[in-house]
C-alpha cells in the first residue's frame, strides 16, 4: 500500500511537470527548435562552406548531435530550476514535505518533469535537425541512454540551482556564466583534435565533452573520447549530484526556517 501511495504521489508530481511547460510550449518547446534552425543557417550552412568536411562528414551533419544534445541539456536543466524556485516562491513546497512523501519521491518527480521536458524538445529539434541534415543512427542504444543520462543530469543540477536561489537572478547566474560557456566549449562545433595540446587537455576538466563525444558516436559513429569513459563520468556525476540534492532536500536547506 505503501508503494502504491509512493507511486501516485511521484505520477501526480510528474503529470503537473509536463503539463507545466506543455502548456506554455510557444515559450518552452518552440524557442528551442527555431534556434536550432538558425544555427543550422548561421554555423551548418554559411560558415560550414569554409570549414569544409570534418572526419569524414559534412559540418552539418557534424554539427547536429551537439546542437540536438545542448537543447536538452538547457531545456532539462531549466524546467526543474523554474519549477522548484516557483514552489519555493509560493510556498507549495512545504505541503509536499510535510505530506507522507518520502524526499527522494519529491526529487524523482522534479527530475522526471525535467527529463520529460529533455526528451519533448530532443524531439523537436531532432525533426528540425532532419531538415538540415542527412544522417543515420550509428548506434539506438548509445543515442537513447546518453540523451537520458544527460538530461537526469542537468535537471538534478537545475534542482540544486532551485535549492539554493534566492531570487529569479540566482537561478539566471549559473545558466548564464556556467552552463552556456561550458556547452559551446563542450566539442559542439569543434573537434578535440582542432585545439593545440594545452586546450585539449583543459578541455577534458568539461563534462560536457564526455557527454557530446558519446551522443556524436551514437549518431555518427566517431568521438574523440573513449565511450565507456564518457558513461563513466556521466553516471558519476549523476550519483554525485543525486545525493547532494537528496542531502539538501532532508536538511530542508533554503525551504525550512
Amino acid at each position: 500500500m505503501r508503494w502504491r501511495q509512493q507511486w501516485i504521489a511521484f505520477e501526480t508530481l510528474v503529470i503537473k511537470e509536463f503539463l507545466r511547460f506543455i502548456r506554455i510550449w510557444v515559450q518552452t518547446v518552440l524557442p528551442p527548435v527555431v534556434t536550432t534552425a538558425l544555427y543550422f543557417i548561421i554555423f551548418g550552412n554559411l560558415i560550414g562552406r569554409q570549414i569544409g568536411p570534418m572526419e569524414g562528414f559534412s559540418y552539418m551533419d557534424y554539427i547536429v548531435p551537439g546542437l540536438i544534445l545542448m537543447a536538452v541539456i538547457t531545456n532539462s536543466y531549466a524546467n526543474v530550476v523554474s519549477s522548484f524556485f516557483s514552489a519555493k516562491l509560493q510556498h507549495y513546497v512545504e505541503e509536499m514535505l510535510v505530506a507522507p512523501i518520502p524526499n527522494y519521491v519529491i526529487l524523482a518527480g522534479f527530475v522526471a518533469g525535467g527529463v520529460a521536458r529533455g526528451l519533448t524538445v530532443c524531439a523537436a529539434v531532432s525533426t528540425t535537425a532532419f531538415l538540415f541534415a542527412s544522417f543515420h543512427l550509428h548506434s539506438l542504444a548509445t543515442v537513447l541512454s546518453m540523451i537520458l543520462l544527460t538530461s537526469i543530469l542537468f535537471s538534478l543540477a537545475g534542482f540544486i540551482n532551485g535549492v539554493y536561489a534566492r531570487t529569479f537572478d540566482d537561478i539566471s547566474i549559473v545558466p548564464t556564466f556556467v552552463l552556456t560557456p561550458l556547452t559551446y566549449l563542450g566539442g559542439v562545433f569543434y573537434s578535440l583534435d582542432m585545439l593545440p595540446a594545452f586546450w585539449q587537455k583543459l578541455s577534458l576538466a568539461n563534462p560536457i565533452l564526455y557527454m557530446i563525444n558519446a551522443f556524436r558516436y551514437g549518431i555518427l559513429g566517431i568521438t574523440d573520447i573513449p565511450l565507456a569513459l564518457s558513461y563513466g563520468i556521466v553516471i558519476g556525476f549523476i550519483l554525485v549530484l543525486g545525493a547532494l540534492a537528496l542531502r539538501l532536500l532532508d536538511r530542508g536547506y533554503g525551504i525550512r526556517h
